[in-house]
Formats: C-alpha cells, structure tokens, sequence
C-alpha cells in the first residue's frame, strides 16, 4: 500500500513539474513573440540636412524673397546675417574743397532656416532658380530608426522596472533613489527621441549667398589741409608783412639789451684806444 502511495506522490510532483515547465515556456515565448511584435513595429526615422552656396545680384533683395519663401513652405527662419568687406578705397580730386571717394566692396548674406522635410527637395530647387550661379549644393541623410527604437525599447524596460521597485520600496532600501535615477533616464530617452522626431519633421537648412564686387562712389570733403592754403601772389604778401613784424620785433629785442650794446661799445673804443697807444710807444 505504502509502494502506491509513493508512486502516486511521485507521479502527481512529475506532473505539476512537467506544467510549471510548460507555463515558463509559453511565458518566454509570449515575451519573445512580444519583442518580435515591437522589432516589427520600427518606425522609419530619417534626418534630412542640407546646404547650398550661391552667386545672386543683390544680396538684401535675396534675404528677402528667401525670408517670403520659408515663410510660405511653412518653415522658420533661425538665423539670418549680412556683411559687407571693403576690398579697396581710393580718393582722387573732384573740386577744389572736396574728393571722390572710390570703394570696391563685398556683400556676403548667411541664412539657417528649418523647413518641412517633405518640401525640402522643393524648396531648394526654388532657392536654386534665384541663384545667378551655384558654388555648392549637398544634402545629407541621417538614419535614426535604430536609435529611435532603441530609446524606446530601453523606455518600457524603465516603466516596467520602475513599476517593480515602488512595488517593493521601503524605507530602508536604496530603491526609491534607483528608481529616480531609472526615471531620470527614461526622461533623457523620451527628450532625445522627442528631439528626433522635431528633427525629422523639420530639416535644418543652412544657405549662403554672395554678389558681385560693387564700386561705390561718393563726394566728400577734402581733407588734405595743404590743398586750403592761399595761392602764391598772397602768401608771398603775407610773408613780406610777416618779415616785418619779425624786423619790429628784433628793434624790440635789440632795445631790451641796450645796456650790453653799450657795454660792447665801451669795450671796443677802449680796445681800440690802448692798441693805438701801443703802437706809438713802440714806434718812439
């Protein structure tokens, strides 16, 4: 009887072993048919960038038909520069008080913009038909659906993890600041695919344009001083009258020092006087 009894036992263990392997494996392969299901579900995730650099006529007149353009192909305008480099300047006479001012100048203009991906091929034929001529056009394609996937995958792993450690948390474990940190990561997954997606929509165009060196001429006032002064019958005039103030005041100095003109003199009528003297002495 005992015999049976054992058989028994070991029959039903047997069994309720035999089901708890086959309910594992049916787990595992509803979690792998899951995976699959997702892997299938991979969304296409492509960033389109592009560039163009080109020769117009004027280079304000272009900022702002592109300016009309992004606006109407629903885009944004996100940056915009214009600059002009002076490449030579020259003054040559015009008149007696003023100069021709020669400049050779430069204009270059800048402009980053977003326009929708789908207009992207569009538009860029639109930029081109404004060009005089194209320097440089490209265009890049960048794949982010593995990426994007992966964000995302990584993301319900987080939710799931997240859900199991507010399950078990207590106050004496560590799993309320795991589960911040889990968070925080499930946060940086979502901004960066939330970034690919705005990425995607939207394609960064950057357009750079230039025209023509343009001569610029203007009057302006001479200011080389030595073209103002006087012609010569009068500033030979002025000089004479300056010649003699220069004479009335040397008179002038001469009567400030009368005392040593008189001293001169006394020394020269005595030296005169004694070198006289000498010689009638020596004669005698």
């Amino acid at each position: 009887m005992k015999k049976y009894l054992i058989y028994c036992i070991f029959a039903i263990a047997v069994s309720a072993c035999n089901q708890q392997n086959k309910s594992h494996n049916e787990s595992a392969d509803q979690t792998a048919a899951s995976l699959e299901v997702t892997d299938s579900a991979m969304v296409e995730k492509i960033i389109k960038t592009a560039d163009m650099r080109f020769r117009v006529k004027d280079v304000q007149r272009t900022k702002e038909k592109l300016g009309e353009l992004i606006k109407s192909e629903g885009g944004t305008l996100w940056e915009f520069s214009i600059q002009s480099s002076v490449e030579r300047s020259e003054k040559v006479g015009y008149s007696a008080d003023s100069l021709l001012e020669l400049t050779s100048y430069r204009v270059e203009g800048s402009v980053v913009a977003k326009v929708p991906s789908e207009k992207l091929d569009a538009f860029t034929n639109k930029v081109a038909g404004m060009a005089v001529f194209v320097d440089q056009q490209s265009m890049k394609l960048d794949d982010q659906s593995i990426s994007y996937l992966s964000n995302k995958l990584k993301n319900q792993n987080r939710v799931e993890a997240v859900a199991q450690l507010n399950k078990h948390a207590n106050k004496k474990s560590n799993n309320v600041e795991t589960a911040l940190n889990v968070k925080d990561d499930y946060i940086d997954k979502k901004i960066e695919n939330m970034s690919i997606d705005s990425r995607v929509k939207y394609s960064d165009i950057t357009l750079n344009f230039y025209q023509d060196n343009t001569v610029s001429k203007l009057v302006v006032g001479n200011d080389n001083l030595s073209d103002y002064r006087p012609g010569f019958f009068r500033r030979l005039g002025l000089n004479i009258q300056n010649g003699w103030v220069i004479f009335k005041e040397f008179v002038l100095v001469l009567a400030n020092l009368w005392m040593l003109i008189l001293v001169a003199l006394a020394g020269y009528f005595t030296f005169r006087y004694y070198r006289k003297r000498r010689k009638l002495t020596l004669g005698q």
